[in-house]
């Protein structure tokens, strides 16, 4: 048909959508209550009424200082929560003076070499009374440990440290890049995390299974909810096999999802997610405590979608996809900067952005109600498709052996690419309408001020990591290093080390680089 719509994960639109659309839909086995498994209403009986979504900004720039500046900016501003951005450096294990790192300290995060940097990122913020999410994969167990050796030394109560370190080191390898070590030692550091953070930071959430980056990267919604889905199974049971007991690991496991801009089919995916990991939870891996079947989400708006071209319309799309995303039950939220597609966010990008989520919270009225949505024709018509795909995505993945040898042979990143090339085909062919690109465009862009990071910030880095070197108990920082270096050798839990040896003034760069010399590094898996 001429006129057939589809939406992004090929699924048919219907015209209308009625009774018959939703043939054999058992209310009760589909939906249940709010707070009830399995779950597809939203994991709280009272949702929003209880407590609102966690509005989070994330921001990341140059040094610590001005980092700090802008997260004590934002939470002057109404923000609950803080999301950090580390620099590409910081992010794959190099420190500010390495070669490695010339030209990108603090160009896309946050630069953070040592114990110091970590100090001075949180300065003056009480760290046991606010939730702090980090961005950071492949040195994440590096981070973490940081974070609780700045959160001792301030006199926090360790206990009491609440956020998430993203540690999805799966989707690194499937889309975004940013891994060190190969996937099997990789995921040896994830599991000695689960089983570290139980018993010292019981109430961090040790892992954020993100489907965000593999959506940025072109996926589709549907195989953002599978791919997702079978690398948390993959997490999970490699803790299993690990000796972690499944219920003491999995209340504190978490998930990132991508809100784009199609609005019903996202809030069909939420819902779709929630009720998928619920099932996995409680048949596939037998959990019994309710917690562990419940897919807890933070969500970002699509960086993706953002345009260069006429700027401001990414206002009205950040709009859009906060509003999926709330009407999905989302946990938290962060809604991106209109100017993002040019630079990291102005101070007045990032207000009109939580502004928005301040607005669709108490301005809206789409918080009073949970699950407004629910019995809709069309959105459980979407919910029930997007399970059943995302379910045939599973099996696939099953077939080849699990998500491991998929990722190893390429398939999923090949199933990505093949869904990104079709997207921009559509574009091209002016299939896909794009306001301000490919229909609606000016011939004079109006242009908007954007954040520039100080060159000279990268100079100070590195002055202040080379002072640092001098005047650090060098006997014990080796100590410090080799008892990492041992450790990774000898099996044992390597986070009291790495925790040690952060105390004692190694770094970044140092920790990650004496875990290359034991596990090696990486070699990707080349698909065209």
């Amino acid at each position: 048909m001429a006129d057939e719509i589809k939406t992004t994960s090929g699924i048919p639109v219907e015209r209308v959508y009625d009774a018959a659309s939703l043939d054999g839909f058992d209310p009760v086995a589909a939906l249940g209550a709010p707070g009830e498994y399995p779950f597809t209403r939203g994991i709280q009986p009272t949702m929003y009424r209880g407590r609102l979504w966690t509005m989070r900004q994330y921001a990341g720039m140059g040094d610590a200082e001005e980092s700090n500046k802008r997260y004590k900016f934002l939470l002057a501003h109404g923000t609950k929560g803080l999301s950090v951005a580390f620099d590409l450096p910081t992010q794959i294990g190099y420190d500010s003076d390495s070669p490695f790192a010339l030209g990108e300290v603090g160009k896309v995060g946050v630069a953070i070499d040592s114990i110091e940097d970590m100090q001075r990122l949180f300065d003056g913020i009480p760290l046991d009374t606010i939730s702090t999410s980090m961005t950071i994969n492949a040195t994440a167990s590096i981070l973490l440990a940081l974070y609780v050796a700045v959160a001792k030394r301030t006199g926090a109560n360790v206990k009491k440290l609440s956020g998430t370190i993203q540690n999805d080191l799966l989707k690194e390898y499937i889309a975004r890049g940013t891994y060190i070590y190969p996937i099997r030692d990789a995921m040896r550091i994830i599991t000695d995390i689960f089983a570290w953070s139980a018993a010292e930071v019981p109430e961090w959430n040790t892992i954020s299974i993100s489907g965000y980056h593999m959506r940025e990267a072109g996926s589709t919604a549907v195989q953002e909810v599978a791919f997702t889905l079978a690398n948390g199974m993959t997490y999970v049971q490699a803790a299993i096999d690990a000796g972690l007991d499944i219920d003491d690991f999995a209340p504190r496991l978490s998930f990132f999802f991508n809100s784009h801009n199609n609005f019903l089919e996202e809030v069909a995916k939420f819902r779709a997610a929630r009720r998928m990991w619920a099932r996995i939870m409680r048949h596939h891996f037998k959990a019994k405590n309710p917690r562990s079947w419940m897919l807890r989400f933070h969500t970002q708006t699509a960086g993706s979608t953002l345009t260069a071209q006429q700027p401001e319309n990414n206002i009205v799309r950040t709009a859009v996809q906060a509003m999926a995303a709330v009407m999905g039950g989302t946990q938290s939220l962060h809604t991106n900067g209109f100017d993002e597609a040019l630079a990291l966010p102005t101070e007045d990008a990032a207000r009109i952005a939580l502004r928005t989520q301040q607005i669709l919270a108490h301005e809206s009225g789409i918080a009073s109600t949970v699950d407004p949505l629910a019995g809709s024709y069309a959105i459980e018509s979407l919910t029930d498709e997007i399970e059943n795909r995302a379910n045939d995505y599973l099996e696939k993945i099953k077939n080849l052996g699990g998500m491991l040898k998929a990722i190893e042979r390429g398939y999923v990143q090949q199933e990505i690419q093949r869904a990104a090339y079709e997207y921009q085909r559509a574009v091209d062919a002016k299939q896909a309408i794009v306001v301000g690109v490919n229909e609606f465009a000016r011939e004079v862009e109006t242009p908007v001020p954007t954040q520039r990071i100080d060159e000279r910030l990268e100079k100070q880095q590195v002055e202040r990591l080379q002072a640092l070197r001098l005047r650090r108990d060098a006997g014990v920082h080796a100590a410090a290093l080799r008892a990492i270096d041992d450790t990774a050798r000898n099996g044992g839990n390597l986070m009291p080390a790495i925790l040690h040896a952060v105390e004692n003034y190694a770094t970044v760069g140092e920790i990650a680089t004496t875990m290359r010399k034991v596990f090696g590094e990486y070699q990707e898996t080349v698909v065209i």
